[in-house]
């Protein structure tokens, strides 16, 4: 089952799996670009998945009538010996 309960097929899980790593790849790009402007080579500490959680800007944005995001993700660097974290909405 995918997300929502709808069924997905065992011929599509590969190219569900290739969508994500690529959205995921580019996403990591985005946040190495903003983290070159406070240092050179940034390091992911971790990333968490949190698809059923709403970030403010989600649930305003609901309110007015958009769409919820599929998924959310938030990514920790490091970033001179503390954390910074980068929350995704997809």
């Amino acid at each position: 089952k995918g997300k929502g309960g709808e069924d997905v097929s065992e011929e599509d899980v590969s190219m569900v799996v290739a969508i994500h790593n690529n959205m995921n790849e580019r996403t990591w790009r985005q946040v190495e670009h903003w983290e070159s402007l406070h240092q050179q080579d940034p390091k992911l500490v971790r990333f968490t998945g949190r698809p059923d959680d709403l970030t403010p800007k989600a649930r305003i944005k609901s309110w007015l009538g958009y769409g919820l995001p599929f998924d959310r993700h938030d990514w920790f660097v490091a970033r001179e010996g503390e954390e910074v974290r980068y929350v995704i909405d997809y």
